[in-house]
């Protein structure tokens, strides 16, 4: 497997690998992860879907990709994704994958079709005061020292990140600013969350940087995830007959491993299967790709009069992974990440409106009519005043293909769910869907005496604990994942966001969903395609110089000296090329 960029070996179409016929496929898990190494198999490495099957414990596929419409409780989405041009592997696979919306077109057809008609922004990121404006002004507010520290964390080596807090390499210089305040609510980062996670971010996407306080860099999809992501991809997978077994738990995995030389191979599959034990072994011409740990692991839905819970029992994700990870110090150390359930939960709610006085509200601060059927919020906006640290979001309408045209479908989640409430006296997660709504529509601008009313009446909410949702940010070294094909695996893989890529990629994306089991396929087939690297714009100096203008709120370095120390720059400036980026990119005026 290698890497490549640009067009030649992107347009490339892999000849059949040998033996590709005798070969069956295993999948664990039916998340994004496994779903693109399927289509990956069947699209490059040619294989016939019937010899390809996918095991999953729920009673349906996508994984965190979710969206439901549950009769007794309502709609359930428990996250959303935010999405970019340059995911290289997402969209490599979804050109493939016909869209259930248009004819004739590719889901990524459908996608670019529909941001370009209809752009992402926000006119309102934060708010405060109950549903004023948050002052925010789309500004940074870095203090010199901010600028530095974050300056300091991207040039340093990614060795020297490992095992460190956030709050370990920055001071409340950066921590009290805005630029906090947008990425820490955007990408749900904590204060205690891995230092080395922040520093990958800031590489992969210091080209975001100048959409950050505004979302113009982001896209989202016409509905929820699962209609617009999910249904698509499992529709040509089973028209191309891949095997879904559900209801399915893989309990354990069995490997023979040379002691002697660095040779491991997956030998038998322990399931159980609608409570039935069972096994499955493997030979040589058998491929396991196994998708270990699990960001919504033992979510609990709560509804309108009931609080989530908060699941802390057996995780069967997690469990395998453990039992897994003790036949080999290759195979990662997943209580790094899964083993501090208080630093790794919060809550998330979906709101669906049923009184149309509630939507008023929300045009008042997106500024926009959430009936339109358009972009609303354009992602998230932050109550920076909120005690659980509340962000909200409503995407374009309706979210779900069922949803009543009179509904507005919103996403809420809380940073801090032990903190209590500002209008709600207690935490987030001892709290119905009910008081979370009142604590919502609190912070919307609602008055108070008609809170209580509009939240038993007027909308319908589902409260979802996740205990493992930000598992994957807790410090780290590169080693306490498994590489995606360890060293000396034959016939295995790890997948999904716990599997170390080769690439320098940050996880909690759709992208690093889809990267993995692309790495994993085009090794063990051996498929005579690179896969796509990363996007690289953290060498491309263009995209550098945006980022420290947008990071200095546009403001202009000062060339020290009078008129004859300015007429000296501007000679350099205009007569170098280097100078001449610095002035395009608004670094520098000396005139």
């Amino acid at each position: 497997m290698r890497y490549t960029s640009g067009n030649y070996e992107a347009f490339a179409r892999p000849r059949k690998p040998e033996g590709v016929d005798t070969k069956r496929a295993w999948f664990v898990g039916s998340g994004l992860a496994a779903l693109a190494g399927a289509a990956f198999l069947i699209r490059d490495g040619q294989m016939d879907g019937s010899r390809i099957t996918i095991f999953e414990q729920q009673d349906l596929p996508g994984g965190a990709l979710d969206g439901l419409d549950v009769p007794e409780k309502g709609f359930v989405i428990r996250g959303g994704r935010e999405m970019e041009s340059n995911f290289e592997c997402l969209w490599d696979l979804f050109r493939s994958i016909p869209s259930l919306e248009e004819e004739n077109a590719s889901v990524l057809d459908e996608f670019f079709w529909l941001n370009r008609d209809d752009p992402n922004s926000t006119l309102r990121r934060t708010t405060k005061q109950q549903g004023e404006d948050g002052g925010t002004d789309f500004k940074f507010a870095l203090s010199q020292k901010a600028q530095q520290e974050i300056s300091n964390v991207f040039t340093a080596l990614p060795e020297e990140m490992e095992d460190k807090r956030i709050d370990e390499v920055f001071t409340r210089e950066f921590l009290d600013s805005n630029f906090w305040l947008y990425w820490r609510t955007m990408f749900a980062f904590e204060e205690w969350h891995s230092a080395l996670e922040m520093k990958l971010y800031l590489h992969r996407f210091i080209h975001q940087i100048q959409g950050l306080p505004d979302f113009t860099t982001l896209k989202f999809t016409r509905f929820n995830q699962y209609e617009s992501l999910v249904l698509p991809l499992v529709t040509w997978l089973t028209d191309h007959g891949v095997n879904f077994r559900y209801s399915t738990v893989i309990t354990d995995v069995d490997f023979a491993i040379a002691h002697d030389e660095p040779r491991k191979q997956a030998t038998r599959i322990h399931l159980r299967e609608r409570g039935e034990a069972g096994q499955i072994d493997l030979t040589d011409d058998d491929l396991l790709f196994m998708t270990i740990g699990s960001l919504t692991e033992n979510s609990s839905d709560g509804d309108h009069h009931t609080p989530a819970q908060l699941n802390t029992g057996p995780a069967p994700a997690w469990d395998l992974w453990r039992r897994i990870a003790a036949k080999d110090p290759a195979f990662g150390q997943p209580d790094v990440f899964g083993g501090n359930i208080p630093k790794t939960k919060w809550e998330s709610a979906t709101v669906t409106t049923l009184d149309t006085r509630i939507p008023e509200y929300i045009r008042k601060i997106s500024k926009r009519d959430p009936f339109s059927g358009k972009v609303v919020t354009g992602g998230i906006v932050t109550v920076m005043d909120s005690n659980w640290l509340m962000s909200w979001t409503v995407n374009r309408q309706p979210h779900f293909k069922k949803q009543p045209k009179d509904q507005i479908v919103v996403w809420v989640y809380g940073l801090f769910p032990e903190a209590v409430g500002n209008y709600v006296q207690k935490p987030m997660q001892d709290c119905t869907g009910e008081e979370i709504t009142q604590e919502w529509l609190y912070h919307l601008g609602v008055p108070e005496d008609q809170i209580a009313e509009l939240a038993a009446d007027g909308a319908k909410t589902v409260p979802v604990m996740m205990p493992y949702v930000t598992a994957f940010f807790m410090p780290r070294k590169h080693s306490d994942r498994p590489a995606v094909v360890p060293e000396g695996a034959t016939n295995f893989a790890f997948i999904g966001q716990f599997a170390q890529s080769a690439e320098r990629d940050c996880i909690f994306t759709t992208e690093y969903s889809v990267r993995t089991p692309m790495e994993a396929v085009y090794t063990l087939l051996d498929i005579e395609r690179g896969v796509p690297e990363v996007f690289n714009s953290t060498y491309d100096v263009r995209a550098l110089f945006h980022a420290v203008n947008r990071m200095r709120d546009g403001a202009e370095f000062e060339i020290p000296g009078g008129p004859l120390a300015r007429r000296f720059a501007r000679h350099h400036i205009e007569n170098n090329v280097v100078g001449q980026l610095l002035e395009q990119y608004g670094l520098v005026d000396p005139s």
